[in-house]
């Protein structure tokens, strides 16, 4: 691929940015409370924004767009019953207690609420969540750095791929080790409209050249452009689950799992300026959530759908970037090997009924650029690289550096969230409760900057250990199956039900995770080899697809701790109510809103949100 100064100029002038960002707010990084929680000082839009770009990393823009083209339609479930209910119930319900207790991280809420072996659980469990995530984030930056060639001819290739992860990682922790959350959340809300400009034009160049939705749906399967066609039965839908596991494992058990009591989302609300402002954040992040399926899903969906005519008729084409430009013979998958003997433009693979490819790029390894064959010996599609070749596919020359740029911004926001949670958590959570109980609050701004150093170290180990996995999606649900699902049970009851003990919690949340990681152990996706993607103890189940086997892992974690947690309350002494006021619902003061209009209630501004997400799931049933 040949890039021209302007491409390089737009990112050059991106990675400065983010570096001042960080080199500007130093100067008011004085205690630890600005360095982790930016002083709870940060606008509410602001705030909303960040909550928002935080979770749109490589797992969201690459991630989703993977799952377009493997999936279809239907992984706008992600969205519609995946996050916006769940949203909205944060909003409503979870952050008087949140901010109301003063909590400076959800494992410290979860010490005040049980005892200190409770969130000892978390803060351990959300720090291996926090490294594994922010190492997607660096595999998918790396994996495209290396897939576009942008390092060819400077690096060998066998270096590419390390080199990338070093990179990234240096200008991560170069901003965040500077101005702490404070940086990353002005970074996030620049990363976040970065992200709209450079995917806006994709999509819609894209959707003129397939024939807009319609050519969508006649060239596709009926199954990949409808969201709810199919779920009678696990067979009878792309995502291989039916609708019981995905509403309990996704739409009830992961969503909530996941936005409720991840620290990652949390933090950018409790960096509100008030109670009433930080239950506007999670409803301010939910309105662009809503409508970002049809940023980052679509593209999959357009990428399999481009057929061999529009490939082989547009060769003359500049904005299409055949194999020669690239670099990658694998980058159109194998009819692109073959054509690059011949120095002509690849063919896109054959778009059958149940397995359309388009220009998915088949699988290889990142280190020595073998194709990966299944247990099957059939070749692999490597879904992650689907974004890029839309970029390489439709961007010309100048253009093209807006959209890398818009990808780089979406992997440094995945990993800035993720780090700023992780330095927050092991410093006041297992640093400062179980290590050095009483240093001073400058030691604790130091631990807090050496944090970001050891999540960022971390987070390369965990990018080459995900290396295995063709949909990052795949990966991230699995870690939120066996870590947040769990998690949700022991808030529920905890918030809900006064009778809820420390011994019940802590016994629940264990035996849920390992209930979790035993059900993966016994089950595996068709198709995948026993390892990473289960069966490591005995196949007992085979799922159709990794996140069928997601969903049901999500929903046997929630229900063991669920019932374990009820038994053990049962069977041991609760708190006295007295202790447990802004802890609980029914023995915590309701918000004032009498000084609200009724279209200024964050209630009312819910019932809002959801009634859009209703529309959107019958238009696309």
């Amino acid at each position: 691929m040949n890039l021209t100064y302007i491409d390089w100029l737009i990112m050059l002038v991106y990675f400065a940015f983010v570096l001042g960002i960080g080199f500007a707010l130093k100067r008011y990084m004085r205690t630890s409370n600005d360095f982790f929680l930016a002083g709870r000082a940060i606008p509410a839009w602001v705030c909303g924004l960040a909550f928002i770009s935080a979770n749109l990393g490589a797992q969201e823009v690459m991630g989703m767009g993977a799952s377009g083209a493997k999936y279809g339609m239907v992984i706008s479930h992600f969205y519609w019953i995946g996050a916006i209910p769940a949203m909205c119930f944060l909003a409503i319900f979870m952050m008087p207690f949140y901010y109301g207790s003063k909590a400076r991280s959800v494992p410290e809420y979860l010490r005040m609420r049980f005892d200190e072996k409770t969130r000892a659980v978390n803060a351990l469990s959300f720090a291996f969540m926090t490294v594994v995530s922010s190492g997607i984030s660096m595999y998918a930056m790396a994996l495209l750095i290396q897939t576009l060639g942008l390092f060819k001819g400077i690096l060998p290739d066998a270096y590419i791929f390390h080199v990338s992860i070093i990179v990234s990682a240096v200008i991560v922790l170069g901003y965040i080790f500077l101005g702490g959350l404070t940086s990353a959340i002005y970074n996030e809300v620049l990363q976040f409209f970065l992200i709209v400009a450079g995917f806006f034009p994709l999509v819609w160049i894209g959707l003129r050249n397939v024939g807009g939705w319609q050519g969508i749906k006649q060239t596709l399967p009926a199954s990949m452009t409808h969201s709810w066609r199919g779920m009678e039965h696990a067979s009878t839908n792309p995502l291989g689950v039916e609708w019981i596991g995905l509403t309990m494992g996704l739409g009830f058990v992961l969503s909530f799992g996941y936005w409720c009591t991840n620290f990652l989302v949390v933090q950018r609300a409790m960096a509100a300026p008030s109670e009433e402002a930080a239950r506007r954040v999670p409803l301010i992040a939910a309105i662009p959530k809503m409508f970002l399926p049809f940023l980052v899903i679509l593209p999959g969906l357009i990428a399999v759908s481009v057929t061999s005519h529009v490939m082989l008729t547009d060769v003359g084409n500049p904005a299409h970037h055949a194999v020669s430009s690239t670099g990658n013979p694998n980058l159109y998958g194998a009819a692109g090997a073959s054509a690059a003997a011949s120095g002509s433009a690849p063919a896109a693979l054959p778009l059958d009924q149940e397995h359309p490819h388009g220009i998915v790029p088949v699988k290889t390894d990142p280190i020595t650029g073998a194709v990966v064959l299944d247990s099957n010996g059939q070749v692999v599609y490597d879904y992650n690289l689907t974004v890029p070749a839309m970029l390489l596919h439709y961007f010309p020359t100048g253009i093209l550096g807006l959209g890398l740029t818009a990808l780089l911004a979406s992997f440094m926001s995945g990993m800035a969230g993720n780090v700023t949670a992780f330095n927050t958590v092991w410093t006041y959570d297992i640093y400062q409760a179980y290590i050095n109980k009483k240093g001073t609050d400058a030691h604790y701004l130091w631990m807090g900057r050496m944090a970001t150093i050891g999540g960022v170290l971390l987070s390369i180990a965990a990018a080459y250990a995900v290396t295995s996995f063709n949909n990052i999606m795949d990966a991230l649900q699995l870690v939120f199956a066996i870590i947040n699902a769990p998690l949700f049970a022991t808030f529920l009851l905890g918030m809900f039900w006064k009778r809820t003990t420390g011994h019940a919690a802590f016994s629940g949340l264990t035996i849920g995770t390992l209930a979790a990681v035993v059900h993966h152990g016994l089950t595996l996706p068709v198709g995948d080899a026993v390892g990473i993607h289960g069966g490591w103890i005995h196949v007992v189940y085979q799922y159709p697809s990794d996140m069928a086997q997601n969903f049901w892992t999500a929903i046997f974690a929630f229900v063991i701790n669920f019932v374990v947690t009820i038994v053990v309350s049962l069977l041991t002494k609760p708190r006295a109510e007295t202790e447990l006021v802004g802890l609980v619902y029914s023995l915590t003061p309701k918000p004032v809103e009498t000084h609200l209009e009724w279209y200024q209630k964050p209630s009312t501004l819910a019932i809002a949100v959801l009634g859009v997400a209703v529309v959107l799931n019958v238009i696309f049933r």
